[in-house]
C-alpha cells in the first residue's frame, strides 16, 4: 500500500474526532444558552452525531458506494479493502471522540 493511503486514514479519524468533539461541544454551548442542561445535551448530541460525523470523514456515501461498486465491477478487492479500512479508521475516531465525551461529562454514552 502507499503511502498517501495511510495519510488519508489518518485523516479519517482526525476528521471524525473533530466532527464529535466540535460539534457535541459548540452544540452544548446553543443549549446553554437556551437553558437547557448542557451535559444532558451533550449526551444527546453525541448519539445523533455519529454517524454525520462518519460521513463527513470519508466525504459522503456517494464516494464509498461508487468505490464498492467500481470494487466489485472491476474485481479489484484492494479497493473495496482500502475503503473498509477508511470507514473502519473514522469509525476509530469517532469511538475515541466518545470516550472522551464521557470523560468530560462523567456520563455513559449508550
Amino acid at each position: 500500500m502507499e503511502e498517501r493511503f495511510f495519510v488519508t486514514v489518518f485523516q479519517y479519524y482526525f476528521i471524525a474526532l473533530g466532527v464529535m468533539i466540535g460539534g457535541t461541544l459548540i452544540g452544548s454551548i446553543g443549549a446553554f444558552a437556551a437553558g437547557e442542561a448542557p451535559f444532558t445535551y451533550i449526551s444527546r448530541l453525541a448519539k445523533s452525531l455519529r454517524i454525520w460525523a462518519i460521513v463527513a470523514a470519508i466525504g459522503g456515501t456517494f464516494d464509498a458506494i461508487s468505490t464498492f461498486e467500481r470494487g466489485l465491477s472491476d474485481g479489484s478487492t484492494l479497493d473495496i479493502f482500502k475503503q473498509i479500512v477508511c470507514i473502519i479508521s473514522a469509525m476509530g475516531g469517532v469511538q475515541t471522540a466518545l470516550l472522551i465525551i464521557e470523560w468530560l461529562i462523567q456520563e455513559e454514552i449508550t
